[in-house]
């Protein structure tokens, strides 16, 4: 009985520890300053999106009703991960708690798998809007994009949920080093020692249902949106209508682009460090590419903004003349 207690208490780990940025201590103070102000950015970029398009009638439409939910989404995608991050940066030995390192997981599954479905919803209005244009306001009325942005939430969490549960059931017997710089399922099955079939399946299962099914969504609406937009006669017609979706493709290409890189990397050839460049790429840099793309493609929103800027300088500059 004794000897199974101290087996026990082996297999019990309390704590993770990342070896994400563990061959660069040197490195670390300029590390910090570098994620503090890329997260500045990300906050105060996603925000300003989303109180623009709150405080605009003329953004008060369904393809910005998806982007106010696409900047909630990557401030708490960013918010997950980069202030523990932060935090570890100082320490000389960054860990994270068993029951932190499992909420971090669940969080930042939850608004990835939501990401990925919600730019599916985004490229469906898309298809809507260019090809068919008559039905558009049947197609996007206000009851479809509220259950079209839910149904994105519920499927993130929903993925989450099973993965996150899955993962308390693995044991670690006392290997508690990551080669990440967050939690996430890959790393964590890793250093398991208890069998992980069923979370590898899940897993896989995810990447189609999550992953893959999305993403093919958006192919088949761009194939439809592209034949619509050959059938335009002017030039000036085709290019106008297709830079109503080059935020929304370019937002696709490195969102994705990303998230095959973190997840689908080769296993040959592994290295700590460019497995640390993929997963700083994905996790920190996208969340804070988003708003720059949709605020430089858009005119709307560059429109909006500037007015809303010229409009605080006229009431900055207006006590001064009385």
């Amino acid at each position: 009985m004794d000897f199974m207690e101290g087996v026990n208490q082996t297999l019990q780990v309390t704590e993770f520890l990342f070896l994400g940025f563990s061959g660069m201590p040197r490195g670390r103070p300029f590390l910090f300053m570098l994620f503090l102000a890329i997260y500045l950015i990300t906050l105060v970029a996603n925000s300003m999106i989303f109180i623009l398009i709150q405080l605009d009638s003329r953004l008060h439409n369904p393809m910005y009703y998806f982007l106010s939910h696409l900047s909630c989404l990557d401030i708490c995608y960013s918010s997950v991960t980069l202030p523990t991050i932060l935090v570890n940066l100082l320490h000389q030995q960054p860990t994270i708690s068993y029951n932190e390192c499992m909420a971090q997981m669940f969080f930042f599954m939850t608004c990835t798998g939501s990401e990925c479905t919600l730019l599916a919803v985004m490229a469906y209005d898309r298809y809507a809007a260019i090809c068919e244009p008559l039905h558009y306001s049947q197609l996007m009325s206000r009851e479809v994009r509220v259950l079209l942005a839910m149904v994105s939430w519920i499927l993130g969490l929903l993925n989450s949920a099973i993965h996150t549960a899955l993962a308390t059931d693995l044991v670690f017997c006392g290997a508690n080093q990551i080669h990440h710089i967050f939690c996430d399922v890959p790393p964590l099955l890793k250093i398991a020692c208890s069998d992980t079939y069923v979370n590898e399946m899940a897993l896989h299962t995810a990447t189609v249902f999550v992953g893959l099914s999305p993403f093919l969504l958006i192919v088949i609406s761009y194939v439809y949106i592209l034949s619509t937009i050959l059938k335009i006669r002017s030039s000036t017609g085709r290019r106008k209508t297709f830079s109503t979706c080059g935020a929304h493709l370019i937002t696709v290409i490195v969102s994705f682009g990303m998230a095959i890189l973190n997840y689908n990397r080769p296993s040959a050839g592994y290295s700590l460090r460019v497995d640390t460049l993929v997963s700083t790429l994905y996790c920190i840099i996208t969340p804070m590419l988003n708003p720059l793309i949709y605020s430089l493609r858009n005119k709307e929103v560059k429109g909006v903004l500037q007015k809303l800027l010229s409009i605080q300088e006229k009431e900055g500059a207006s006590p001064g003349k009385h």
